[in-house]
């Protein structure tokens, strides 16, 4: 075998073995600390799935194809629920250059998922990082505005106790109880409801990757 080719191969390898590193270490939280650390009370979910936002996904969320993809199927979830032409994703990473090996290795950062969202929409693409917390509950305030869109970066070992970064899409706010309905794309955790400030602590975190802060993505 040629040294170039024999390089391509142990790369290949290296790459795929690195991608199931990551997903296997996305598996670290137990189903207990999934189904204990945030709300799932069948009324206060109900309620959230008829909020205007959350109606539009018609609670049928397409699950990321593996644990480094959220961001890819957060994007394709909510371009779903406003009627943009590409729906999963394959069809939002096309012509990207992200994710070609069919894994995001060590994931992508709030920046990069807003260039792959931009790429495909016309509409208003916007970062939104180093939000104080009064800011963010505002910007929470809007979640329910149908002309609005919210993706969430966020690091589940704060709120799970162990896990790395994420993106889901934000299905809406019930400000009575002043709780944030989270439309989790990985199919191990499905939607949840958790305190607007504990959600903002996950969010008000470092990415390691970018060394820049999580936040939200704002399609409008």
């Amino acid at each position: 075998m040629k040294r170039g080719l024999a390089f391509a191969a142990i790369a290949g390898v290296a790459l795929l073995g690195g991608a199931a590193f990551l997903i296997a270490g996305q598996a670290a939280v137990s189903p207990e600390a999934i189904q204990s650390s945030v709300t799932r009370t069948p009324e206060l979910i109900d309620t959230a799935w008829k909020l205007p936002v959350a109606a539009t996904f018609n609670a049928d969320l397409q699950w990321q194809s593996n644990g480094s993809r959220c961001g890819p199927a957060s994007v394709a979830n909510t371009f779903r629920s406003i009627g943009e032409e590409e729906t999963t994703e394959a069809e939002v990473l096309e012509g990207t250059g992200k994710c070609w090996t069919g894994f995001c290795i060590i994931g992508l950062t709030l920046d990069e998922v807003a260039e792959v969202a931009r790429t495909k929409t016309g509409r208003k693409v916007s970062v939104l990082r180093n939000l104080t917390a009064e800011e963010f509950h505002e910007h929470m305030k809007r979640a329910n505005d149908p002309g609005r869109r919210y993706i969430i970066n966020f690091t589940r070992e704060k709120i799970f106790g162990a896990g790395v970064g994420h993106f889901s899409p934000i299905g809406g706010y019930l400000e009575a109880q002043d709780m944030v309905f989270v439309l989790d794309v990985n199919e191990r955790y499905k939607p949840w409801l958790i305190e607007r400030e504990r959600l903002f602590s996950a969010m008000d975190t470092i990415d390691s990757d970018g060394d820049q802060k999580r936040g939200l993505l704002l399609i409008e």
